[in-house]
């Protein structure tokens, strides 16, 4: 049985005088009021709220009662326009009863129905006028009208034919949410004004917290909504490495922050990895983060360390809002070398799970938050082992109001040590053990697997520093690409990468080498011990030289250059077919 449905015994007639024999004194109305002030409203849920306004009213007031709201207050938190024809559409979210046989009336008016309410029914006659109605006695034609109207015509007349019958308004800042209907039975005493007056007072103080209580959920949804749609839909899986995610938003309104993670692609199939928390809570929060996110994507296309990422993000979000601070980790990934470059900025440390399921939390300088001066932050970089697991978080996963956080990231390691393999299984065990209750911060969790590279994904040829071998480097784009089944991009990616190696041995110097990478997109590295960067320009007419980059821009999807701390790398990246 639903829960909003308040099934009670019919009260003695010593404890019921109210409603049984005369009318209540002042006194006793002035108390009742009291005692509802004090029942109605003590929680920020709408359903909850009409449960305890029916709760309230029976027995001591009404045999039975019924909150009747309109539908869209509940599905979209407003109001809908009155309709030409004057209907109204409602949702009963609450009854409550004290008769002797409560079936017949859970039937008739069953708890969480949609109903269309026509203009001339009571219901819709005391929402449209503000004002309540009142039958002391609900004669025949009265009842079938109403049971008519909500298509159960003959059981609605057997429960309301000959009883006391109220409708009233549940207006709030000028706006009617809907109505509470009060009846009473035919052997008890009906209804007369002043039960019209106390019933007035009980549906404006419930309005009012009705109100409130969809103002906070509209608001809640609406920080919930934004949070949520900034937040990547689908996270790319990095060549090299397997990635699950997961986003836990607070149990609250004033818990919905700004934590976000993300997956970036960066040339050459390496990914930025981040995670990022702003502090404070609402939908500003949530909108802050959004900025921020969207600013470290764009700094993420300038290929630049974790460290000057961080720096140049901190004096963006100053700009943004300088009363918003943030914390954030920022991490580089090649699955090449499998070199993980960090730096953090007030964020938790990550923690690193080894191959042989041992936990190590990465030294990293934890630098100022983001907001919060410009000093500049410093970056960790370290090979990770083929089969480890990098785990970036939020500090909602491992601080509460029970536990600090240094206990958090040790029950934290203990957890990711378990023997789960599946990176998904490894996230639900590990949000499940750190956050068991409600709590009042979200989490936000990145676990990455790293991997070796398989054949079908690189390939590698050293070359000598001798002009001959550009042949040698096309013989090996044809193999490598036949073997991949890519045979159909041969002709380009010959054609790039005998300018990229020409270019190479001509203005570069040893070590040489020639790198395809098979990701979301086909890639081609020439690193060269050189740190002089090519620079496209325009040929004159009748110069030889000159068009390599021009004709590579031609047929690449983008390409450039990174240093290294031995050279540079050229690349240049196609789409797949």
């Amino acid at each position: 049985m639903d829960r909003n449905c308040v099934i009670k015994e019919p009260a003695p007639k010593d404890q019921a005088k109210w409603h049984r024999s005369g009318a209540a004194s002042a006194n006793e109305r002035l108390g009742f009021l009291n005692e509802a002030s004090r029942r109605i409203g003590t929680s920020l849920d709408l359903a909850e709220t009409s449960r305890e306004l029916a709760d309230v009213a029976v027995p001591r007031f009404a045999d039975t009662a019924a909150v009747l709201i309109q539908d869209r207050l509940l599905t979209d938190g407003e109001l809908p326009f009155r309709h030409v024809d004057g209907t109204t559409l409602v949702r009963r979210v609450a009854v409550a009863m004290a008769v002797e046989d409560p079936q017949p009336w859970i039937r008739a008016f069953p708890i969480g129905e949609v109903t269309v309410l026509s203009a001339i029914l009571p219901h819709s006659q005391s929402m449209a006028s503000g004002k309540p109605l009142m039958y002391p006695v609900l004669d025949k034609e009265s009842a079938r009208v109403i049971g008519a109207g909500i298509d159960r015509e003959e059981a609605v007349m057997e429960l309301l034919t000959d009883s006391s019958f109220l409708t009233v308004p549940l207006r709030a800042r000028g706006r009617v949410l809907g109505c509470a209907v009060f009846g009473r039975r035919p052997d008890n005493r009906p209804f007369d004004e002043p039960d019209v007056a106390v019933a007035e007072e009980l549906a404006a103080r419930t309005a009012v917290c009705i109100d409130n209580a969809r103002l906070y959920d509209r608001e809640r949804r609406t920080a919930l909504t934004l949070q949520s749609s900034l937040l990547p839909a689908e996270l790319p899986q990095p060549l090299g490495m397997d990635i699950a995610s997961r986003y836990l938003p607070a149990s609250d309104l004033m818990g919905v922050g700004g934590d976000w993670y993300d997956v970036i692609p960066l040339p050459g199939c390496r990914s930025a990895l981040v995670v990022g928390d702003v502090m404070g809570h609402g939908t500003r929060a949530a909108a802050t983060m959004g900025q921020l996110r969207t600013a470290a994507r764009t700094l993420a296309s300038l290929d630049l360390p974790p460290d000057e990422v961080l720096f140049r993000l901190n004096l963006m979000s100053q700009d943004l809002d300088p009363t918003q601070i943030a914390t954030c980790i920022y991490a580089v990934y090649d699955p090449v070398t499998r070199g993980c470059a960090l730096s953090r900025a007030g964020h938790v440390p990550p923690v690193l799970l080894h191959p042989d399921r041992s936990t190590e939390i990465i030294d990293l300088p934890p630098g100022l938050p983001l907001g919060i001066g410009t000093d500049p932050l410093e970056t960790r970089e370290l090979t990770l082992p083929a089969g480890s697991v990098l785990a970036l978080y939020t500090d909602g996963l491992v601080e509460s109001r029970e536990r600090d956080l240094d206990a958090g990231i040790m029950a934290l390691r203990r957890l990711l040590a378990r023997p789960v393999d599946d990176l998904e299984d490894m996230c639900d065990v590990t949000i499940s053990g750190q956050r068991p209750g409600h709590e009042r911060d979200d989490i936000a969790l990145l676990v990455a697997r790293v991997r070796n590279l398989d054949p079908d994904e690189i390939a590698s040829c050293p070359l000598p520093a001798d002009p001959r071998f550009v042949a040698h480097a096309r013989r090996f784009v044809r193999d490598t690409l036949a073997a991949w089944g890519l045979a159909g991009m041969v002709d380009s990616t010959q054609l790039i990468v005998s300018e990229l190696v020409t270019n190479a041995l001509k203005h570069g110097w040893p070590p040489i080498e020639l790198r395809l990478l098979r990701g979301r997109t086909l890639v081609c590295e020439v690193v060269d011990g050189s740190e002089t960067t090519p620079a496209p320009r325009m040929a004159a007419p009748d110069e030889d030289t000159g068009r390599g980059l021009q004709l590579i821009k031609r047929f690449a999807y983008r390409w450039g250059t990174r240093p290294m701390p031995y050279g540079k790398i050229v690349w240049v990246e196609q789409n797949l077919p």
